[in-house]
């Protein structure tokens, strides 16, 4: 029954495709396995992963649960994996290399051997062949591991180039955290390898799983669990309470809601957090007294994270509709994306008095994105008619990224415990991008940008630019894509850079990130936009590609 599924989901099907310019959806492939977590690795390919359930993708005889897709040829490459990936988080290192950390304990045994993944670390160093080929995970159980098991984790990279590990459960939990792991690790190891306690974890329990955690331009991480929030200062292990998200919503697994870290800005790069979503049901209710038909909270909150913001507090907006599991991603011209989630219940699987199907804890998928321009006036941030609707559903483990062409890349969905075809919410094999309308016309392009850039440096590059395009607009975003999985980018970052175009419209010259706090040493991708059109990311090194922990580097910022 699954390979003729499998092959019924693979039918080539565009839609919404535009006869002039605008946003349009296309459905072109299937990926083979349900993608849960995502990340793009080159500019070619991006990594993804599932969990261990006997999916229509084979490898060694057995079903894969990581793959890589190639955004050339929409097809899904499968990768050897040990351990079970299964809601584990992740990020890339300074020095370029990819690091996944934690997942599930030992699933199928019998006819998929996976190894317990909860203190796994998986490692991919850069690799530059389009196809991923003699591309490989890294796993040694017994050199690279964790300190404490971890399900459910959130991760960071940090102005050192390492990636913080934040809390997560030891063990399998229907729906609250109920086996808690209050304490930051990080890798490579700091502290001799010993967690650090976290109080912030203990305080903010049981809705806490999948911390948000940015990284501010002075080092600094601001994080949100529950409707909490701190700043802590990893070179002292200090953590300074903030107030608490308005309204009692919540926004942390499971309790999805979504945030981001707004583009940063230079000269001053001042930080401000934006929160969407989530639910502002109380946490001490059992999860059987709450309901697939509950409403998803519609209030953003804003908090400028300077001294004088927070003493101003946050500021509340609301959006068209409630959002449950819904994710942010960062476009290249400095608006958010908001897409994918239901407008009501709650995350995780089968676990609330009336799941759907006796699975989906959700309901009501929001099928239609949504725009928000930070920059716009208050009441006029939110767009809600410039995106069409798509037609599936993207509830939990959904995955979705900007790729490096400039468009949106959406898989997954699975609100069951394994595979499942025959409920309402099934499991979906379905890939499908996002143009914006950029796509479809003419755009700007660099060329020759520098493979590794150092901080606070000058370059000049060629530029291509169409006769069409004034460069009235000139912008040029440097990109961390981020790690997606469970509503959020985790390293997800949006630095604008200086840049002037020169008088022949022949080259640009852009002057990088002043230094490792700013931009977190390690790769990104370098998008310009003229006049609303934007080119495709130039894959590029930031700093010197040292392995962390590194140095300072570059200047500090002039207060």
């Amino acid at each position: 029954m699954l390979p003729f599924l499998y092959l019924l989901a693979t039918s080539l099907v565009v839609f919404a495709a535009p006869s002039s310019v605008g946003w349009h959806f296309i459905q072109n492939a299937t990926t083979g396995i349900v993608p849960l977590e995502a990340i793009v690795v080159s500019p070619t390919l991006i990594l993804l992963f599932d969990r261990v359930e006997n999916d229509p993708l084979q490898i060694n005889g057995a079903g894969a649960w990581g793959a890589f897709w190639n955004l050339e040829t929409n097809k899904p490459t499968p990768i050897s994996l040990i351990s079970d990936s299964f809601c584990a988080s992740g990020g890339f290192l300074s020095n370029g290399t990819m690091v996944s950390v934690a997942g599930n304990d030992v699933e199928s045994p019998e006819t998929e051997p996976d190894m317990d993944g909860r203190m796994m670390i998986r490692l991919l160093e850069p690799c530059d062949d389009p196809n991923g080929v003699g591309c490989r995970i890294i796993e040694d159980p017994n050199k690279l591991r964790l300190a404490e098991t971890r399900w459910y984790p959130g991760s960071l990279r940090i102005f050192d180039g390492s990636l913080m590990v934040i809390g997560g459960m030891h063990e399998t939990s229907l729906f609250y955290n109920t086996d808690p792991v209050n304490s930051y690790e990080f890798f490579p190891p700091k502290d001799d390898g010993k967690p650090r306690p976290a109080p912030f974890l203990e305080r903010t329990l049981r809705v806490n799983l999948f911390p948000r955690a940015l990284a501010l331009p002075d080092g600094k991480v601001f994080m949100i669990a529950n409707n909490q929030t701190i700043i802590y200062d990893v070179e002292t292990n200090v953590e300074t309470c903030l107030p608490d998200i308005p309204n009692g919503v919540r926004v942390t697994n499971p309790f999805d809601g979504t945030a981001t870290l707004l583009p940063l800005r230079p000269p001053l790069y001042v930080p401000e957090v934006l929160v969407c979503g989530g639910s502002n049901s109380s946490d001490s209710l059992p999860s059987e007294q709450l309901s697939s038909q509950d409403p998803a909270s519609d209030q953003c909150s804003r908090l400028v994270l300077t001294p004088e913001g927070i003493k101003r507090g946050w500021t509340v907006e609301h959006m068209p509709i409630g959002r449950m599991m819904s994710e942010m991603v960062l476009m290249p011209d400095g608006r958010v994306l908001i897409i994918n989630g239901g407008a009501t219940g709650y995350a995780a699987v089968g676990s609330v008095a009336d799941a759907i199907s006796g699975n989906s804890n959700a309901d009501h998928p929001v099928f239609r994105p949504l725009l928000y321009t930070p920059n716009a006036p208050a009441g006029q941030r939110f767009d809600d008619k410039s995106i069409p609707e798509t037609d599936i559903p993207r509830l939990y483990h959904s995955v979705v990224t900007l790729t490096p062409h400039g468009n949106i890349f959406i898989a997954g969905s699975n609100p069951n415990a394994n595979l499942n075809f025959t409920v309402h919410f099934r499991s979906e094999f379905r890939a499908e991008y996002l143009n914006p309308p950029y796509m479809t016309v003419a755009r700007p392009s660099l060329r020759n940008v520098p493979k590794s850039i150092p901080f606070n440096h000058t370059f000049t590059v060629p530029v291509d630019i169409p006769t069409n395009l004034k460069g009235r607009d000139i912008q040029v975003a440097l990109m961390d894509l981020g790690f997606s999985s469970h509503a959020f980018h985790a390293s997800s970052r949006l630095v604008f850079m200086q840049a002037d175009l020169a008088h022949n419209r022949k080259s640009i010259t852009i002057v990088g990130p002043p230094n490792n706090r700013v931009y977190p040493p390690g790769p990104g991708f370098i998008f310009l936009t003229i006049d609303g059109v934007t080119s495709e990311g130039a894959h590029v090194l930031i700093g010197n590609g040292a392995s962390p922990p590194v140095e300072d580097q570059g200047v500090p910022l002039s207060i």
